[in-house]
């Protein structure tokens, strides 16, 4: 069924590939930069490829990633479904928390990343020295997005594992409050870490994002100490 899915999912890629592909290549053309318009540089297209069969493997890798996305409901209600009949009604429940959690803080990090990217390319794009030619092969701009994107998605779930700790037991908000400031240093060190982008912007971007989900995260971890209490 999961196979199943993701083959559906990569027809749809296949099919709508041009307009995906023009809002992957979006942050790049949106760097206007000294000797760059839109996506050419002095005229010349930025985005090459190198091999005859080059066209047609990006068309396979986007394909793939559109049918990733749109399959994923059924992939993670089919782990789901194989993985639930082995908890207790306790572990079910702590479950279906985590999966209504995680999918949208994963897609929100995917966002912001995507956001970002545009200053990103901005920055690294800048540092080109005059009369020097920058083109960048359209299977490493492909993953550099990817990897970004994966990267915030990854880095949104930190508060989601902190209020999970929480709820085991392991962390509590008197330990979480004297290890505070230890805590949002190393949300910025992660942040910096994670980003492969090596520019600033971005990595203050992750990390001022995170540090303000673990400001939610610490909220909710006080509350559900308190509620203990009572």
């Amino acid at each position: 069924k999961m196979a199943l899915g993701l083959i559906a999912g990569m027809i749809v890629g296949f099919i709508f590939f041009n307009p995906v592909w023009r809002f992957i290549e979006h942050p790049l053309c949106s760097a206007h930069i000294r000797g760059y318009t839109g996506c050419t540089q002095l005229g010349v297209n930025q985005l090459v490829l190198n091999g005859p069969l080059d066209a047609f493997y990006l068309r396979i890798k986007v394909a793939l990633i559109v049918g990733i996305i749109l399959s994923s409901p059924l992939w993670l209600y089919q782990l789901w479904a194989f993985i639930a009949p082995g908890l207790y009604a306790r572990e079910k429940r702590w479950g279906h928390i985590f999966l209504a959690t995680a999918v949208p803080l994963f897609l929100a990090g995917n966002v912001l990343a995507y956001l970002s990217l545009g200053r990103s390319m901005h920055y690294l794009l800048g540092l080109t020295p005059t009369g020097v030619g920058n083109y960048i092969q359209v299977d490493l701009y492909l993953s550099f997005v990817m990897t970004i994107m994966l990267a915030f998605g990854i880095a949104f779930e930190l508060p989601l594992l902190i209020i999970m700790l929480n709820m085991a037991g392991i962390l509590t908000h008197e330990r979480f409050r004297k290890w505070r400031r230890l805590i949002i240093f190393g949300v910025f060190l992660i942040a910096g870490m994670a980003n492969p982008s090596p520019d600033p912007i971005t990595m203050l971007i992750l990390g001022g994002a995170c540090a303000v989900l673990v400001e939610i995260a610490e909220f909710i971890v006080w509350r559900n100490d308190r509620r203990r209490a009572r």
